[in-house]
């Protein structure tokens, strides 16, 4: 990755050089540079520092927290340190670590030690299962999302096409020029340690082989609607649409794959809804459909998806940080390929690339649901290098 640093390196410095205050939560997706950004901090530093992973201990080991808090303690008093940051990667991975990290940080505040604490994570799901239950009104988040077109471009060089395309993995920028090595890249260093380390750790899966299997064709299905009947078909396990329906909600927490929901004003009748398949970041949709980067690009129906599923991606990615939620709208054959709402009022978007013909979906969504703003991205609208680069908040 060299020495590129990411918007929040500032915001992570700024907090480890003020007073100790609350616990700092580092969360995103895996492979998004959380430990390098951490790694880029620690080097900045004037602090005593201390950096453990708990990513090789055993997961029912929960009073390694305490062994470790405790040595940094230690060592703090023998150096006679006024202050230290201590850094603990991972740290989801250890069943209970909620109640552990609390109990430790109370004792710390009664005993007034002045002891920092950063928390590294990247399961969503297990980060805010703690957070929420344990560790309410002791810490602050800080978000790492997928790179952005933005970061892509200043960190290797890469423009529109070659984003959209590849996605937002730093990782993978160095095999772009051999799709094979990249797609196995993809598979096996990201792809399967989020499934076997994120998504299995985080819930009972009953049937692992069809929850990968489900995960494998969402992608390929990327900024496709299609019921999870119809999917089941495609499946070779026998499984039933609510066990699908749940693994999707788990991977969608992993910052993997969702199901977009159909827009509707009755909450009911959204969730009865047929999803929307959508992942979080285009190097997945890639690593499952694409075929190759120059014959993908001239195609006008092929590409025009991957610039469709390139915006749901953006979208979703900014979704948790703007506080806004993500929809599509579909009637007949009018279609809006995104609405994104936020308190009540609602943004409808439809990306015009090549793919199909201008509907009159924008229109009826207008007289129907009255949004804010109803709008075009690419061809005749808002160019994509525009809509990529500004703040999805903003459009409200």
């Amino acid at each position: 990755m060299g020495e590129y640093r990411r918007l929040q390196f500032q915001e992570v410095l700024d907090r480890m050089n003020e007073p100790r205050g609350y616990i700092q939560v580092l969360a995103g997706p895996r492979q998004v540079g959380k430990s390098t950004l951490m790694n880029q901090v620690l080097t900045e530093i004037r602090l005593p520092h201390y950096l453990y992973n708990a990513d090789g201990v055993d997961e029912n080991d929960t009073d390694w927290i305490y062994r470790t808090w405790e040595s940094v303690r230690a060592q703090m008093a023998v150096s006679r340190q006024e202050e230290a940051v201590l850094v603990i990667d991972e740290i989801q991975k250890i069943k209970k670590w909620s109640d552990a990290v609390k109990k430790e940080w109370d004792s710390d505040t009664r005993n007034r030690v002045p002891l920092k604490v950063f928390l590294l994570g990247s399961s969503r799901l297990m980060l805010r299962k703690g957070l929420t239950e344990s560790l309410a009104g002791r810490f602050e988040m800080i978000r790492l999302g997928h790179w952005t077109l933005q970061e892509m471009h200043d960190a290797f060089g890469w423009n529109l096409d070659q984003w959209i395309y590849y996605g937002g993995y730093p990782g993978t920028a160095r095999f772009v020029s051999d799709i094979r090595r990249w797609r196995k890249y993809v598979r096996d260093s990201l792809v399967t340690p989020a499934i076997e380390k994120d998504v299995m750790l985080t819930s009972t899966i009953y049937k692992p082989a069809l929850m990968k299997r489900l995960f494998e064709l969402g992608c390929s299905y990327s900024a496709e609607i299609l019921s999870l009947t119809k999917l089941l078909g495609q499946l070779q396990d026998a499984g039933n649409v609510t066990t699908l329906s749940s693994y999707l909600t788990i991977l969608d927490q992993c910052n993997l794959l969702t199901g977009l929901q159909k827009y509707a004003n009755d909450e009911a009748r959204k969730y009865q809804s047929i999803p929307k398949y959508q992942v979080y970041n285009n190097a997945l949709l890639t690593a499952y459909k694409g075929t190759a980067y120059e014959k993908d690009r001239i195609n006008p129906d092929v590409w025009g998806r991957w610039v469709e599923s390139a915006v749901g991606a953006y979208l979703l990615g900014g979704a948790e940080e703007g506080d806004y939620r993500v929809f599509y709208w579909r009637e007949k054959d009018e279609e809006v390929d995104f609405i994104i709402q936020r308190q009540g009022e609602t943004v409808a978007i439809e990306v015009k690339s090549g793919r199909r013909g201008m509907n009159s979906g924008l229109k009826t969504v207008g007289e129907k649901f009255h949004p804010k703003r109803a709008f075009v991205v690419d061809t005749d609208g808002m160019p994509l290098e525009d809509f990529f680069r500004c703040h999805v908040e903003d459009l409200f």
